[in-house]
């Protein structure tokens, strides 16, 4: 059954083949010629003044010396621009040093207020307000976990920032006392 399809298809193939090769070398149609002949004969040449080869031109081209221009012709990247021929003096513009930062300490979000010594002992605590909130903190303690209390003196305060290891001093800020109740 297989062989039989095959010889089906092999007859088909050879059919449009016959038509192909009929349809493209069938000889042309005497009256397809008269519009080639008539075409041929209004044909008329083109008016040259010295039909003769241009061998000055073509010598001047041959003499031709390629000299390159710096560019790499199979590259897109433009070569670097040529030195300026008679570069003027320029006076160098002064650049001025960066200043170096100097790193300060953040200063404490809240008021040293006061201070207080522990009986039957030498730490001195530190009292801290920040409005409503009070805190008490003895030396080499930390407040707020940002700030280690180094020094309670009489009259300011020494800390560390504990992020940054930045110190810093607070002054103690007296209270006024408050209105009186008259």
């Amino acid at each position: 059954m297989k062989q039989k399809k095959q010889v089906a298809a092999l007859a088909v193939l050879l059919v449009i083949l016959g038509l192909v090769w009929f349809f493209y070398f069938q000889q042309p149609d005497p009256s397809d010629s008269t519009d080639v002949a008539s075409a041929a004969q209004n044909h008329q040449l083109l008016s040259v003044d010295n039909p003769q080869l241009h061998n000055d031109g073509v010598e001047r081209a041959r003499r031709t010396e390629y000299k390159s221009g710096g560019r790499n012709i199979f590259s897109r990247e433009l070569p670097p621009p040529p030195p300026p021929k008679n570069p003027k003096p320029v006076d160098p513009i002064p650049i001025p040093k960066p200043q170096p930062v100097v790193p300060t300490v953040s200063p404490l979000p809240v008021k040293f207020y006061g201070y207080g010594i522990v009986p039957n002992g030498t730490i001195r605590e530190a009292f801290f307000t920040d409005g409503e909130d009070i805190y008490v903190v003895p030396e080499g303690q930390v407040l707020l976990n940002r700030f280690r209390i180094l020094k309670i003196g009489n009259v300011n305060l020494e800390y560390e920032e504990i992020s940054s290891g930045l110190r810093g001093t607070a002054p103690l800020e007296e209270q006024g006392a408050p209105p009186s109740a008259q």
